[in-house]
């Protein structure tokens, strides 16, 4: 009878913990109703040939200059394997479970590299930042790229070149925030 009783018990407190995690979850969605949703990538046909297409393990996106609050909105709000290809029309971001999406040369910021980001602590220069444009708002991607990233933040930053907006690479980046 002890032993049903302290099952029962535990399970209600994981029931709890878990609608307490839920509600946070959907709080932080309410709180980005107004954050606009990535666009969506069309195919392949449209975008034209890739530069380069490499497997990685997407990360994270938050705000710019806060890399603990995460974005949630358009399936960016969970980690997952994903394919990145390189087009000359923009970036196409295949997160797994999700629908592609697309950043366009024009949005982006600046490609660099970071230690860390919300729940993600890796080697020195480890991850890949994609600093882009979501609507209004400055947002920050990290990649996780299992072998060399320099082909893969090249190629990004090519697109930075050619749209001639102004934007930087943080090289020497050693943390979620980027060097000026």
């Amino acid at each position: 009878m002890i032993d049903w009783l302290i099952g029962a018990g535990f399970l209600a407190l994981v029931v709890v913990v878990y609608l307490f995690m839920r509600a946070g979850w959907k709080a932080r969605g309410r709180r980005q109703a107004g954050v606009s949703r990535p666009p969506v990538a069309p195919g392949d046909d449209v975008l034209g040939p890739a530069t380069l297409e490499k497997r990685v393990f997407y990360v994270a996106t938050s705000k710019n200059g806060d890399p603990l609050d995460r974005i949630v909105v358009g399936g960016l709000g969970f980690r997952g394997r994903a394919t990145v290809s390189v087009h000359p029309t923009g970036i196409r971001l295949a997160i797994a479970g999700n629908d592609p999406i697309l950043i366009e040369p024009a949005a982006l910021r600046e490609v660099g590299r970071a230690t860390w980001t919300i729940d993600r602590v890796v080697e020195t220069d480890g991850l890949v930042l994609v600093g882009w444009r979501l609507g209004d708002l400055d947002v920050d991607t990290y990649l996780r790229d299992s072998t060399d990233p320099h082909d893969l933040i090249d190629a990004m930053n090519q697109l930075i070149t050619t749209t001639g907006n102004g934007a930087e690479t943080a090289p020497g980046t050693t943390t979620g925030e980027k060097t000026p």
